[in-house]
């Protein structure tokens, strides 16, 4: 199995392959901003084939095309992520890190209900009626 860096230099390989393709047609690579645009057009057909996964659409060889489209997606993503100097990694793990940390928290409407619901708190006024007096 390959590390993340490992992936990444794979797909700097592939993305000079293509750059050295599109000189000899005489384009010029994509900038990061195409490749962004790149990276849509392939989620959009990767949607496309979690619908075909899901029975809403047709598709031929389903699985071998949803592993490729995957495959097409991460290979943007880490382009994206070298071409704007972002650490993959440490990013994911942090974002993972925080997520969990929202997740396993209690939630604060369920945190407030609890403690409204103590007797030595005043009970909520209903936000449907307006207070008494007005």
């Amino acid at each position: 199995m390959l590390t993340l860096p490992e992936l990444t230099a794979r797909a700097e390989k592939i993305r000079a392959l293509y750059a050295a393709q599109a000189r000899r047609q005489g384009t010029r690579p994509w900038k990061p901003a195409e490749l962004a645009q790149g990276f849509v057009g392939d989620v959009g057909d990767l949607m496309k084939l979690v619908m075909a996964k899901s029975g809403l659409r047709p598709a031929k060889n389903l699985d071998a095309a949803l592993a490729h489209e995957l495959a097409d997606c991460l290979w943007s993503v880490l382009l994206l992520a070298r071409a704007y100097d972002v650490d993959l990694e440490k990013s994911f793990l942090a974002t993972m890190n925080v997520l969990e940390r929202k997740l396993r928290a209690p939630r604060r409407s369920q945190t407030a209900r609890t403690s409204l619901a103590r007797p030595d708190r005043p009970a909520p006024r209903s936000r449907s009626a307006p207070p008494s007096g007005s």
